[in-house]
């Protein structure tokens, strides 16, 4: 079975607990910049085994009294019509989603904060669309010599021509769609309007990746670095940690490099500032609840892995850098690995060369190995998908699970209705077959029943999926990867 090496009830208490002591450092107000995902932080369940998506957001409910959110977002990302990768929907629309998400949870939003703003169309039109929503906004601007001219920023021509964000609870968590949204210069913002004000408040900042209590070579935060190729963020030795208290900690380049700046804005704003080193500045307690490290580091090397491929799908499309490809090698080089350190790349690759069709390998979280290829009316996802859920339920593997009654409809209606050249079935449509089928097949009834099983699972093909095989299968929980390269040699792929 996938072994568990993280205790995420410890980490709840722990996490929970050090941010009501920052709160109280400050004289009851923080401003909590939040990185990385709120409620679906799937990278760090991959790299802790053990740690749940949604974490972050079941922390918070434990201070739901003393939470509001405030949600920033770049009026040049709205402009631009930029698009979170993994879900694939644009940074206004996750704004939305994000509201919806945190009212479900019985959080309080407060306000969005649309920053860079000026006057983009795109922008001003959510900005508007906002109001419609009886939500809170505030406009924020670009500053010019941000963040290096200290006396034009704290002045009213830099942060002081911001809007005040008027808040009513003691910790203020500022989150954002995605990075480069301006979580930290909203902070300083109301640090800056706080202090003119006559308020106590506090700066702190709340990020999982990397961690700062293990080695710099650890194959979690090396994983980190691998999730963030396209950022550049190289994960460091933080150095005024080090001279401060003569303790390694571990950081990235852009929170070193930007710390003396803070420190600087820190003593302008309040008079002094309350952090030696930008290891201080966080509250991340999550090094402390690993206790099986090896359970860690062998999910993190997969996830480097999947990164890797990830990365060089991208760069053969033409979607990204080939450098970054260059750099995730030089990961998997540090971590002491190859492709092959995971069981299903091998195992697919042995299934398409043996079969001379495109095929896949799924490890299952108990360790077991199955694969599939493509054939006349599966592709090889699906072909995969339902294999596995045979073997998770000990189902003779000569047996069809989806009747042909069901399945010949399926593939005329593909070709000669909707004009399809290729009749083969997709993992959307295995799946509404496979419960069409159990419906009056009992097998296949038991194989459904199987699906919540085949979460954790790590899956590799020798060909670049289709989105809609990628996305299917990633809501089934199983971490997808690929080889660079099309099942055809057409120039168009769908």
């Amino acid at each position: 079975m996938t072994k568990i090496g993280f205790d995420n009830q410890k980490y709840l208490t722990m996490q929970s607990e050090q941010i009501r002591n920052r709160i109280a450092q400050f004289g009851g107000k923080l401003y909590l910049e939040f990185g990385g995902k709120l409620f679906d932080d799937y990278h760090a369940s991959r790299v802790l085994p053990g740690f749940a998506p949604d974490s972050k957001i079941r922390m918070l409910q434990q201070l739901e009294k003393e939470v509001e959110i405030v949600i920033t977002i770049s009026a040049e990302d709205i402009e631009a019509n930029k698009t979170r990768s993994d879900i694939g929907i644009t940074y206004d629309s996750d704004v939305l989603r994000l509201i919806d998400t945190f009212r479900d949870m019985n959080l309080y939003v407060g306000s969005v904060v649309l920053t860079r703003f000026n006057s983009q169309p795109s922008a001003v039109a959510f900005l508007k669309h906002l109001s419609t929503l009886g939500i809170k906004c505030y406009k924020h601007y670009s500053i010019a010599g941000y963040p290096s001219d200290i006396p034009h920023i704290l002045s009213d021509e830099g942060l002081g021509k911001n809007d005040y964000i008027e808040t009513d609870r003691s910790l203020v968590v500022v989150t954002a769609p995605g990075p480069g949204s301006g979580k930290m210069a909203t902070c300083l913002s109301q640090l800056y309007h706080d202090h003119k004000r006559g308020i106590n408040a506090g700066y702190a900042k709340f990020e999982t990746f990397p961690i700062w209590n293990l080695p710099l070579k650890h194959p979690v935060n090396l994983a980190y670095e691998a999730a963030t190729a396209d950022l550049d963020d190289v994960n460091m030795i933080d150095p005024f940690h080090l001279e401060a208290y003569g303790k390694t900690a571990v950081n990235y380049n852009r929170d070193v490099e930007i710390f003396p700046v803070l420190n600087t804005i820190f003593e302008r704003i309040q008079g002094y500032s309350p952090y030696k080193s930008p290891t201080d500045m966080g509250v991340n307690m999550a090094g402390f609840c690993i206790f099986d490290d090896d359970a860690c580091c062998t999910a993190s090397k997969f996830e480097i892995i999947r990164r890797y491929y990830t990365v060089a799908s991208n760069a053969f499309r033409g979607r990204c850098d080939e450098n970054q490809t260059k750099k995730i090698e030089l990961l998997m080089n540090q971590a002491g690995i190859t492709p092959d350190f995971c069981p299903a790349v091998t195992a697919a690759l042995e299934k398409a060369e043996k079969t001379n069709s495109p095929a896949g390998a799924l490890l299952l979280p108990d360790g077991r190995i199955v694969t599939g290829k493509t054939s006349s009316t599966l592709g090889a996802a699906s072909a995969l998908l339902l294999n596995a859920l045979k073997v998770l339920g000990n189902i003779d593997d000569n047996l069809d699970l989806i009747d042909a009654k069901v399945l010949e409809p399926i593939c005329d209606l593909k070709t000669k209705y909707l004009k399809h050249k290729n009749p083969r079935l997709h993992t959307d449509e295995v799946l509404l077959a496979l419960t069409i089928s159990a419906l009056s097949n009992p097998i296949s009834k038991s194989a459904k029943e199987e699906l919540e099983n085949l979460r954790g699972s790590v899956a590799h093909f020798s060909v670049i999926l289709s989105e809609e095989d990628e996305k299917i299968l990633k809501r089934l929980g199983i971490n997808v990867s690929f080889e660079p390269r099309y099942e055809t040699k057409k120039l168009y792929q769908k």
